[in-house]
């Protein structure tokens, strides 16, 4: 497992990279998380796949930046699908902000990707962070910046806690997040449907994010897309581990089988 980085304009971008000589799958994170939160699942599917994920703008250890648009996570997934391996269609995975950037993404380069994993976001997204502003600045003890998050978010944003000489701050600016959230916030029904390539749409059954309704509503009208509805909330590859790796790696065994 390496840290690796990327320049796109003045901005650097830090990624997890399994390597090797394998089928390239990228993974993107929800908002105020970051790479490292796919950790176990890279750990499972790095004997098979090449598995990459990236700390998105103003997220991990990449760069803030000033602007937080459609348009830009999209250019940086480019950028970064460059480095990597020049014009071989990838299979992309995303979860929450992930799972958006990654289907608008496909819609807009369909020849780069050759399926879709989106992890428990809609597509029609209308959210608001602006809960999170209080975890601004520096907290003088982890203890305290933990107790400021709260105990239901805490575990989900452990990665993303930093120590620093004047103490514990999160790696990411809350106010940008809440930024990002409106730039998010739209139907996009259209891009959900511009492509055809197999899709795994998966689901949590508690989530306060993407309802059953919406989640059968896009699986029946979007073609070769499947749905799996897994016990937990919104953040289900940490909610439920074993049944979000039992999903993905059969979805992906299937990809393989149509590939041989």
């Amino acid at each position: 497992m390496q840290r690796k980085t990327f320049q796109r304009g003045n901005l650097t971008f830090s990624y997890l990279d399994t390597e090797g000589e394998k089928p390239l799958l990228v993974a993107l994170h929800g908002h105020m998380m970051e790479g490292a939160t796919f950790l176990p699942l890279m750990q499972i599917l790095q004997s098979d796949y090449r598995v990459v994920a990236l700390d998105q703008r103003g997220h991990g250890f990449s760069d803030h930046a000033a602007s937080y648009t459609r348009d830009d996570y999209l250019c940086d997934i480019e950028v970064l699908l460059q480095t990597l391996n020049g014009n071989m269609p990838v299979i992309l995975l995303g979860h929450s902000l992930g799972g958006v950037n990654v289907y608008q993404f496909a819609a807009r380069h369909p020849d780069l990707v050759q399926a879709l994993i989106i992890e428990d976001i809609g597509a029609v997204v209308n959210d608001n962070l602006s809960f999170c502003l209080p975890w601004s600045g520096v907290f003088k003890t982890k203890e305290n910046l933990v107790a400021c998050i709260g105990p239901n978010m805490a575990p989900y944003l452990a990665p993303s806690l930093r120590q620093t000489a004047q103490g514990w701050k999160l790696a990411f600016e809350p106010a940008e997040m809440v930024q990002s959230q409106k730039c998010l916030n739209g139907d996009h029904w259209q891009d959900w449907l511009a492509t055809s390539c197999p899709a795994l749409l998966l689901h949590g059954t508690q989530s306060p994010v993407l309802s059953g309704v919406m989640s059968e509503d896009m699986v029946r009208r979007r073609i070769r897309t499947q749905l799996q509805s897994l016990p937990g909330g919104h953040v289900l590859h940490q909610d439920d581990l074993p049944g979000y790796v039992e999903a993905v790696k059969h979805f992906l065994a299937g990809l393989a089988a149509q590939e041989a």
